[in-house]
């Protein structure tokens, strides 16, 4: 049984930073391309970073380009999210999604239940 157990989420000031961390069981991890997802309240949930399977080529939205980074840790069968220079625009609920595939979309086979980022002004 697949599992995404996300966390690291928080209140946060802006201009702050948080990493998320997404551990992963119950697939195996080389085989996925991995991605965060996130969503604000009233919003659709909209693409953040993926991670390529096999490549390790990333992906990043326009709007955190150079402040979000995103990577995994084999080892630890984890997926990261380092978010620096945090704006209140980015506070959502962010999700883990795995995708056996070579991208990662919104139909995304797995997610996990989601971690709260919340930043103040």
């Amino acid at each position: 049984q697949v599992q995404l157990v996300e966390s690291g989420g928080g209140l946060v000031q802006a201009g702050g930073s948080l990493r998320l961390s997404c551990a992963a069981s119950g697939l195996t991890f080389s085989s996925y391309s991995m991605g965060w997802f996130r969503q604000a309240p009233g919003k659709e949930r909209e693409f953040v970073a993926a991670i390529i399977r096999r490549s390790g080529r990333t992906h990043y939205a326009d709007s955190v380009k150079g402040r979000f980074t995103i990577s995994t840790d084999n080892a630890k069968i984890t997926v990261y999210l380092q978010m620096i220079s945090l704006k209140p625009e980015d506070t959502a609920i962010y999700y883990c999604a795995a995708r056996l595939s070579d991208y990662v979309s919104d139909d995304s086979a797995y997610w996990g239940q989601g971690t709260q980022v919340t930043v103040s002004s």
